[in-house]
């Protein structure tokens, strides 16, 4: 049950990254990922009324924790890949996220596999990479300054794993909440901080200046924010539906596989073709998946 609900978790997070990157065409991407947060609010809202939810010290605690992690996760990729190599830093970022909790798992919390465990594990690292490798056109060129950013932003979505894992199963879909409205909120600073940074004077007038380019994009984005929020929903799920120490590395190396979600979609409604690389970075995680489930 861990490995199902962690794998439709990461399919589902590669689902509304395949959304977004469409709706990100047309106005930035910044601006996307703070509607897409306000509209996953309201099916995390209407899940807390209808699951229940204690908004326990825990909760406020490992939920803000969450949010601010996912949150600049989210920045420092989009900065990571606006100043290096997409092909590189987009899978270097996602190993990092998956190095990270696993190591902590392993480290502090007592985390153990079996051999065959880790070698499953190893493999869907592979998987990974591989299927996160894309073509780069741009001609940029790999720097410090990338691989610090890319570094941060991996740091930043394994904490976000991290904290979900330290929730507790009874506060509900509470700490979810907490976690969606402070990324809100920091979203909303990022989108000023960015108005500045482009010098396009206020945050109004940034609205403003994409808001002839919003049509058609709303049913997108209100899709986008709902497959997100049912990802977290289901990786938190993940992390409880079995021993929190073995199930934390399991879950955070499959929530790392999320571009499979993308690149499914890409190739059906886009019609882009998978590169041989990408097909065998799906069949490694296909039987890294298969032998994580059956131990």
């Amino acid at each position: 049950m861990t490995v199902i609900l962690g794998l439709t978790g990461a399919l589902a997070y590669g689902f509304a990254d395949f959304l977004g990157g469409l709706a990100s065409r047309r106005v930035p991407p910044i601006i996307v990922t703070v509607w897409v947060a306000v509209v996953g609010l309201v099916p995390l809202v209407i899940g807390l009324a209808l699951l229940g939810g204690t908004f326990s010290a825990s909760a406020l605690l490992w939920g803000s924790v969450a949010g601010i992690s996912g949150s600049v996760g989210v920045l420092m990729l989009y900065t990571a890949l606006s100043v290096g190599p997409m092909s590189v830093l987009s899978p270097f970022t996602s190993v990092i996220s998956v190095v990270l909790p696993v190591a902590t798992g392993v480290l502090f919390l007592g985390s153990r596999l079996s051999g065959l465990g880790v070698g499953a594990i190893i493999t869907a690292i592979v998987a990974v990479v591989l299927v996160g490798i894309v073509r780069d056109p741009s001609g940029a060129r790999l720097t410090g300054r990338g691989l610090v950013t890319a570094t941060i932003a991996g740091c930043g979505f394994g904490g976000l794993v991290l904290a979900y894992s330290a929730t507790s199963p009874a506060d509900g879909l509470a700490p979810l909440v907490v976690a969606r409205i402070v990324q809100i909120a920091v979203m909303w600073a990022g989108v000023g901080v960015h108005s500045l940074h482009a010098r396009w004077g206020t945050t109004r007038e940034t609205f403003r200046g994409v808001r002839g380019r919003t049509r058609g994009i709303w049913p997108l984005v209100a899709v986008c924010g709902v497959l997100d929020a049912l990802a977290n929903i289901l990786i938190q799920a993940a992390l409880h539906s079995g021993d929190s120490a073995t199930a934390l590395p399991v879950v955070s190396v499959l929530n790392a596989l999320y571009p499979i979600g993308t690149i499914i979609l890409a190739a059906i409604v886009l019609r882009e073709r998978l590169s041989l690389l990408q097909t065998a970075g799906l069949a490694l995680a296909l039987a890294a998946s298969a032998v994580l489930a059956s131990l």
